[in-house]
């Protein structure tokens, strides 16, 4: 090649990277909704396949599909919020009476009693609790507020997610038929196995992902219902443990997003309890509240989590050892974040394919 040509190439190379490089921050939302788009569209297409199969309407499969998983939505976050709003309502009118400040006082002589000399005298005054709690309480309803305030632009994002998906599920086939025409006859049949096996790869990950946050769900329903059984008087436990399953999808960050709500509708119902004040675990270990009952039970649930459900139902379903799944998950948690650590085992799946193919076309290219 000409010297001329390749300073030609390297300069337009270098143009088009500084462009991009200064376009995608701009990009990057839009980039974002069309990946959850896309991991939308692998998790519904066999549903939609089979439908069009029925229904002889692709549109009308994908509108079933779609507004049957909004109403399920819709109806549990509806719920969610009802019941949340009578938790919250019904400790606000507790903060109110005068046996909360009794309640705040008898906490705060169980907490000194319970711990050495050294330590109980860093204990706050019973009137410095109840400004702790009530500043608290007011700290959190103005959070509620602010994500309610911040909610238009969720509701955005969502709306054009589900538009993204709606057009992706109606045009997957007749686009991957475009996407396919751009590949040379000559590497046809090794470019229709790689996107076979990519879109094999990415619906084993979300089959097994959601296998696994089902299986954290169900645990921490079992879990607390458990510690109900032993007087922990924690309501709401279904929707915890949803909440639960769903914030495990973001790795090492959502067992705590799951762990908070149970700890707080501890404390909400049994503030004014004399006997979950004094409890404690197996007899030996002070937790009043069932405070630390509630954290160690989240904490086995994801010791389980990790060490087997995750491990070997999500790294089977992407071909990848259980040691590479934790590698991967902590250089996309390093890079980008917690979406990071979402997108990096699908991404790590999808690679592996690629580089699977390009060898086979590597050690086999004589006979292409």
């Amino acid at each position: 090649m000409d010297p001329v040509q390749k300073i030609y190439r390297l300069l337009i190379f270098i143009i088009v990277g500084t462009i991009l490089w200064r376009v995608f921050p701009f990009l990057a939302p839009i980039i974002g909704m069309l990946l959850f788009s896309f991991l939308f569209t692998t998790i519904f297409l066999q549903a939609a396949d089979s439908l069009e199969r029925y229904t002889r309407s692709r549109s009308l499969g994908v509108f079933i599909i779609l507004s049957s998983v909004i109403a399920l939505g819709i109806a549990f976050i509806g719920s969610f919020i009802s019941n949340m709003g009578s938790q919250i309502k019904s400790f606000s009118q507790k903060i109110q009476r005068d046996d909360f400040s009794t309640s705040i006082e008898n906490l705060s002589i169980g907490i000194k009693e319970s711990l050495p000399n050294s330590i109980s005298n860093m204990v706050p005054e019973s009137e410095k609790i109840i400004t702790i709690a009530k500043n608290s309480m007011l700290e959190v309803f103005q959070s509620v507020l602010s994500l309610l305030s911040s909610a238009g632009s969720f509701f955005f994002v969502s709306f054009m997610v589900l538009i993204f998906t709606i057009i992706l599920l109606i045009e997957y086939h007749d686009f991957k038929r475009s996407l396919v025409r751009f590949i040379p006859n000559k590497y046809l049949e090794v470019g229709l196995r790689m996107i076979y096996n990519i879109e094999q790869q990415i619906s084993k990950y979300l089959r097994g992902q959601i296998l696994a946050a089902s299986s954290v769900a169900i645990l921490s329903i079992i879990g607390l219902f458990i510690l109900n059984q032993l007087g922990a008087n924690i309501t709401l436990i279904v929707f915890i443990g949803i909440i639960a399953g769903l914030a495990n999808l973001i790795p090492m960050v959502g067992p705590f997003i799951g762990m908070i709500p149970a700890i707080l509708i501890a404390l909400m119902n049994n503030i004014g309890n004399d006997a979950a004040l004094s409890h404690q675990i197996l007899g030996t270990i002070p937790s009043p509240f069932y405070i630390l009952d509630v954290i160690l039970m989240f904490i086995i649930v994801q010791q389980i989590d990790n060490n087997f459900i995750t491990p070997m139902v999500v790294g089977e379903s992407v071909g990848l050892h259980p040691m590479a799944v934790m590698l991967v998950l902590l250089i996309g948690g390093t890079l980008i974040g917690p979406l990071g650590m979402l997108f990096a085992i699908p991404a790590a799946g999808v690679l592996k394919v690629v580089i699977g193919e390009i060898v086979f076309v590597t050690k086999n290219s004589h006979l292409l």
